[in-house]
């Protein structure tokens, strides 16, 4: 359904009704609720409990992995890399390489005798130890294996004086504090933003991305990644943390005695069947941790902006799951393959069966509203079925031009003669890059005022909209179905100011 038609009050009356009509399943098993936005899911967190209900797990998709609440948004070329299947072979052949700054070279003295393993056959015991689709994580164990058996050949060719058994040279190696310290250099345990970061260095991701991404995207991602440290990572990486995550896997744990309903084997948590895990979440015997992934509903908000590997995120945590999503794609902002994205929420989803239901009113926007936010999104979709706004205020949207100079002065006053006018919120909508400047031209209004970006505005409702400089979002098709998300986001008034006065495409942009 199209702006103001009620998707988001449908899934989260949806998520309740489940919870009523059969408690024991959907309590046990959870609901998960993902956003686009911390501030749309602080936005909606109050609906599920004002219906009785407040036992579903809320998330945004840069919040969805534990550790993480990220915020940050890649520019719209960069979010489309970020969030295309290609970035996970990318990912894979990360996940695999040497580690930089590990040691090229292995000697030991042992009895007397000098043992040497070289780059090269270093290189080689890694490769066997971690062919393609294995987990590093999981295999490590293997990888030293390998190196003890490497050593223990050489040491037989080399006729070490007093040799003992095997098993026990591995343990005076393993005793030794010299070859300890190499293992823990070579082979480490490895966390996702630690292989994440070795994106940055661009000799290393070109390596990676080689036959899979151009020059350009290859280029664009250097400069992103590169922020990793100084400003931590944006919503797109999330999905990458995610992706490395599930690459990579867990080291094992220690056995140790357990006197929950799974099985633990080799320090691998044997889980039966689901349905042990429904038993075992509705009977409290065990709590969800904070990267629980069985839940028994999943519902998609704004699904639309889900990008393909963000799917393959939200697909993990939704394996026994049924689904709602809602969502319009006029409003989208995924700018890459839309047939790659069909194919990984499909993925995602599974062999389920389907229902699809459209909403075809508008109850948010008067009909003067929507009708600015209609001729902005035709100029790139003519042929759209667009919904009814049935309800008229008499009250036309306002737009005001000025200079760079005055405009600051101009948003302050703007934002203050709404507060007169409306007793409810007001959000003064911007374009990204500009959120925390247009904030500071803000400062000490009530907290019913909220700056947000016009991305963050996805799925939100105000009673009064100041949309700060639309023409910046318009410069291409991405950019445009934004512009119809900002405004299409009051209930009352709509105000847009900035610097450019003719901000309607009078003809459809690039795509």
């Amino acid at each position: 359904g199209g702006p103001g038609t009620g998707k988001t009050a449908v899934a989260l009356h949806r998520a309740a009704y489940l919870l009523y009509s059969d408690r024991g399943r959907f309590a046990g098993g959870g609901i998960l609720v993902v956003g686009p936005s911390g501030v749309f899911v602080e936005y909606i967190a109050t609906v599920l409990p004002s219906l009785g209900e407040d036992t579903a797990t809320l998330r945004s998709l840069g919040s969805l992995v534990p550790g993480y609440e990220s915020t940050r948004v890649d520019p719209g070329p960069v979010a489309a890399i970020k969030g295309s299947l290609r970035i996970r072979r990318v990912l894979e052949r990360a996940s695999h390489d040497a580690v930089p700054g590990a040691p090229t070279e292995l000697r030991l003295l042992y009895r007397g005798t000098l043992l040497r393993l070289n780059a090269g056959d270093l290189d080689q015991i890694r490769r066997k130890a971690l062919p393609r689709g294995a987990r590093r994580n999981e295999v490590r164990s293997h990888g030293f294996d390998r190196l003890f058996d490497a050593l223990w050949a050489q040491a037989r060719q080399s006729r070490v004086s007093g040799l003992p058994e095997k098993r026990e040279f591995e343990a005076e190696l393993a005793d030794r504090n010299d070859f300890r310290e190499f293992l823990k250099a070579w082979w480490p345990r490895f966390t996702p933003m630690r292989v994440l970061r070795w994106l940055a260095d661009p000799a290393r991701l070109r390596d990676y991305a080689n036959g899979l991404l151009s020059r350009e995207e290859i280029r664009l991602l250097e400069g992103s990644f590169a922020l990793l440290d100084e400003q931590g990572p944006t919503i797109a990486d999330v999905a990458l943390l995610d992706e490395l995550d599930e690459l990579m896997g867990r080291p094992r744990r220690p056995q140790q005695k357990s006197k929950n309903p799974f099985h633990v084997r080799d320090g691998v948590q044997e889980v039966t069947t689901f349905a042990d895990r429904q038993a075992a979440a509705r009977s409290h015997l065990t709590q969800r941790d904070d990267d629980y992934r069985d839940y028994a509903h999943v519902v998609v908000d704004e699904a639309q902006d889900v990008t393909p590997m963000q799917w393959r995120m939200i697909g993990r945590r939704g394996q026994y799951a049924s689904w709602t999503i809602v969502g319009d794609p006029a409003q989208t902002a995924w700018s890459g393959d839309a047939e790659e994205l069909d194919r990984a929420r499909e993925r995602a989803l599974g062999s389920r069966r389907r229902n699809t239901y459209a909403l075809t009113t508008n109850y948010r926007n008067s009909s003067e509203i929507f009708e600015v936010a209609a001729r902005v999104i035709r100029t790139i979709m003519p042929d759209l079925p667009l919904p009814s706004a049935v309800r008229s205020t008499g009250v036309e949207p306002v737009d005001l031009v000025t200079t760079a100079a005055g405009l600051p002065g101009l948003v302050r006053e703007l934002a203050e003669k709404q507060l007169t006018e409306v007793d409810g919120t007001i959000g003064v909508i911007t374009p990204v890059p500009r959120r925390d400047e247009i904030a500071g031209w803000l400062p000490g209004l009530p907290e019913r005022v909220q700056v947000v970006t016009a991305l963050e505005a996805k799925g939100m409702e105000y009673d009064a909209v100041l949309l700060v400089e639309p023409a910046a979002l318009t410069k291409d098709a991405a950019g445009i179905r934004t512009l119809y998300v900002a405004l299409s986001r009051a209930t009352q008034r709509l105000t847009t100011v900035g610097t450019v006065a003719e901000w309607v495409p009078a003809t459809a942009p690039a795509r």
